[in-house]
């Protein structure tokens, strides 16, 4: 029998969990949640984790790009042009403008809270 897995959440560490969460909220519309001993945000239908620094434990600094691992996650989203405007206009940092990389794909890439690298892509169902 295969194995079925669905995604449950990303994990972040953040020296400020309540100013991440915010970022996420403010800039990509994430709903901030309370949940006991940790800070949830929903996003595009997914659940982000963050979770505070322990006291003067000691935590690397995030590696420089591009890096082996994780790079970045994806979020689809309707309109990428009009997006790029209103985030741009809020101070968001791009570090690739909206591009077409192949038919009916557009993608931008942004820094996130703690140098976090987050691609928005918009895909033309008719190339799907």
């Amino acid at each position: 029998m295969p194995i079925v897995v669905t995604w449950d959440h990303v994990h972040l560490r953040s020296p400020d969990p309540e100013a991440t969460a915010a970022w996420l909220r403010d800039i990509l519309g994430g709903e901030i949640v309370h949940a006991p001993g940790r800070l949830d945000v929903n996003l595009g239908g997914a659940k982000i984790f963050i979770a505070p620094l322990e006291g003067d434990s000691a935590v690397s600094p995030p590696p420089p790009h591009p890096h082996q691992g994780l790079d970045h996650f994806g979020l689809t989203v309707k309109d990428i042009d009009a997006v790029a405007a209103e985030i741009k206009a809020k101070g968001v940092t791009f570090t690739r403008e909206p591009t077409t990389i192949r038919p009916g794909v557009r993608i931008c890439f942004i820094r996130g809270p703690e140098g976090i690298s987050i691609e928005l892509l918009e895909r033309d169902k008719k190339y799907t």
